[in-house]
């Protein structure tokens, strides 16, 4: 199945008439957050914009954590301001991490497409039609941006120490995992055929930045067409990294585990 295309005054219309079902959704957008109060506001916008010009029906599911600079609050005037049919909030009580924080949203997505992206800026949304054109193109189970194409792709705003670390973990990773067509192991800005989602998901064991590794490792090992396109990666512009040695630790004892399990 590919993509297919509805009338944006009909998005979020079922097919039945009794206005109480379900709304048919094409895509649905999981974004976790946590301090990203001043991001939020303007990668909705965006959101809103390229998904509304691809003529897809969707929703945008924002899963906080109880960010202490008040993220929630941002989120529920954006709810107010674009609609719930549209912005869709499932908060949680505390941090409890990346892999479970998609589940969540998981369980109360509606649309056959997930896209999974950080709320920070650093992944453009105009990268999303490039991201369903290849689906189209190719019946791809993922899609997967890529900083490291030959040809496209690229990272602005990191120093030389971090892209030296994530050239590196890719590295290890592609001769630990050999997985496939895939050159971004790292990256988080990808789009899920759903059923995908929901049989990786409960197999995944990893946390963090490792977690983004195994899901496109265990997809790739169960079958799963994997595909990529270039995107342009650009740090955060507000707020702080949640990159530091613990996560690289987590990184490498997940790679380790991967290689002797998958």
């Amino acid at each position: 199945r590919c993509f297919g295309l509805v009338n944006p005054s009909m998005a979020f219309m079922s097919s039945s008439s009794d206005p109480k079902s379900t709304p048919f959704v094409n895509v649905s957008v999981l974004l976790p957050t946590y301090n990203e109060r001043s991001n939020l506001p303007v990668v909705i916008y965006l959101l809103v914009e390229a998904l509304s010009s691809s003529l897809l029906s969707f929703e945008i599911i924002i899963v906080d954590d109880a960010s202490p600079d008040n993220t929630l609050e941002v989120a529920r005037l954006l709810q107010n301001l674009y609609g719930p049919e549209i912005i869709r909030l499932r908060p949680r009580p505390g941090k409890l991490g990346l892999g479970t924080a998609y589940a969540h949203g998981l369980q109360s997505a509606r649309g056959e497409w997930i896209v999974l992206m950080d709320a920070d800026l650093s992944h453009h949304p105009k990268f999303l039609k490039d991201f369903f054109d290849k689906q189209k193109n190719t019946n791809a189970d993922v899609v997967t941006g890529t900083r490291y194409a030959a040809g496209g792709g690229g990272v602005a705003g990191w120093s030389w120490t971090r892209k030296c670390v994530s050239r590196i973990a890719n590295a290890l990773a592609q001769v630990l995992l050999a997985p496939g067509e895939a050159s971004d192991l790292t990256g988080a800005y990808r789009l899920y055929r759903r059923e995908v989602l929901e049989r990786v998901v409960p197999l995944v064991n990893s946390k963090g930045y490792t977690f983004q590794m195994e899901m496109i490792v265990r997809a790739s090992r169960l079958g799963y067409v994997v595909k990529e396109v270039p995107i342009a990666f650009v740090d955060r512009l507000y707020g702080e990294s949640k990159l530091g040695a613990s996560e690289i630790a987590e990184y490498l004892r997940g790679l380790v585990r991967l290689f002797f399990t998958t």
